[in-house]
């Protein structure tokens, strides 16, 4: 099958033709031509006013729920919602019934893969049973194709644990990505600690409990020598120390959320459960400097935090709602609504990403298998309902104006475009 897309920007730094508008040929899912102006007979022509193509995007830490779970989530509807998004890999959170810990986990994720529009990595389960006690088996799940190690929603609280499997994914340069949280600060806290959380009365969740646990665990990375990553971090201390760790040569990384680069604790005072998430939304000044930080550099990825949860977790009263937000489907436009620019957007969803995790780059240039994302920048529409193909709801974004479209992604030799 061949595939014309017509006079598409192209947003990769390891292209040629990175800034460039051109002709891009697909055939057979391979990128056969790139020119100014193609007349080649094809299937199918994509065209749009102001189509930009890049790398296909890699969300790092997405929850579908799947085994166990399933009325939130499937392996099907979280693909869906992924590719919707732009995504053409997504990193599947070990948080599941049974826990994603073993080789025939790993390989059952894996085995659907080839079903579904977006390529899904298995991240397998640093501890057995996500109990924080005991190592899993991470050699054989890196073998079966599990491609880092976490215990996802449950971040490792003892020190001793972490820091032997940090040795253990050392031998085979592997990755272990933390949440930054340590449980016993505020265990019952619900949103961040302050002013709004007094005016609320509501429970609150200290800055220190993520600091802590950064400061530590960077330590830890730093002692073993090893590769870690922390995700979700909120704020601005929190990036000062990883800044630090950076500068020293450590090989430590950091992502954060859409929702914490646009919401802050203020818009909590709806009491809006969809904005019930872990870690909770934080002042302006945090996410003031969570935006430099991603201008910057410091911040290497933005990643969804996409967790599903279904009607009666979240229609409740707020101390009770169960935390987490549905996301794959509008990474792209939070980020263009925040005015980052789209060579920005593309280093923070697909070269980031895939340079921490070792994932082949994906390169738009003749003779390269097409792994590509489609979206155009700068389109204003209301976020609704019928946009989320995810079998949860629980977005907060339903009814903001946001900018920016994605279009669709072409991966696996096969197009998939969004209604337009």
């Amino acid at each position: 099958m061949t595939i014309l897309l017509s006079k598409a920007r192209i947003i990769d730094p390891l292209s040629p033709h990175h800034g460039k508008v051109k002709d891009i040929l697909i055939r057979d899912g391979r990128i056969e031509k790139v020119s100014d102006q193609l007349q080649d007979t094809v299937d199918q022509v994509v065209k749009a006013d102001g189509l930009t193509v890049s790398p296909g995007w890699v969300d790092i830490f997405t929850h579908c729920c799947d085994p166990g779970s399933e009325f939130k989530e499937t392996l099907d509807s979280g693909a869906a919602a992924g590719a919707a998004g732009g995504f053409t890999h997504l990193f599947l959170l070990p948080n599941t019934q049974p826990v994603i810990q073993n080789k025939s986990l790993v390989e059952y994720i894996s085995g659907k893969s080839p079903s579904v529009p977006v390529s899904l990595h298995p991240l397998g389960a640093v501890t057995r049973n996500l109990e924080g006690r005991d190592l899993a088996e991470m050699y054989d799940m890196k073998e079966s194709g599990a491609i880092a190690f976490t215990d996802g929603l449950l971040p490792i609280q003892s020190a001793g644990l972490l820091i032997k499997a940090l040795q253990y994914v050392r031998a085979f340069h592997g990755v272990v990505i933390q949440l930054p949280e340590d449980k016993s600060i505020a265990p019952n806290g619900v949103v961040n600690e302050g002013v709004f959380s007094t005016r609320m009365g509501l429970p609150g969740k200290p800055a220190m409990a993520e600091e802590i646990m950064v400061e530590r665990d960077i330590k830890l990375a730093r002692y073993s020598e090893s590769r870690l990553h922390i995700t979700g971090i909120t704020t601005a201390k929190s990036i000062e120390y990883i800044r630090r760790a950076k500068e020293s040569g450590l090989q430590v990384s950091c992502s954060v959320t859409p929702y914490h680069l646009y919401f802050t604790d203020e818009d909590l005072l709806d009491y809006d459960t969809n904005l019930k998430v872990n870690l909770p939304l934080r002042s302006r000044t945090d996410v003031d400097a969570l935006r430099e930080a991603v201008m910057d550099g410091t911040i290497d990825a933005v990643t969804s935090h996409h967790q599903p949860q279904d009607w009666d977790s979240k229609v409740c009263e707020f101390e009770y709602a169960k935390p987490g937000m549905e996301g794959l489907e509008t990474v792209f436009s939070v980020l263009d609504s925040i005015h980052l620019s789209a060579e920005l957007i593309v280093t923070v969803l697909s070269r980031g990403p895939r340079k921490i995790f070792n994932l082949q780059e994906a390169v738009i240039t003749e003779g390269e298998m097409a792994d590509l994302t489609l979206f155009i920048p700068g389109i204003t529409s209301k976020y609704s309902e019928k946009d989320i193909r995810s079998r949860s709801k629980n977005n907060a974004f339903i009814g903001k104006e946001l900018t920016g479209k994605v279009l669709g992604i072409f991966n696996k030799g096969k197009l998939n475009l969004n209604a337009y």
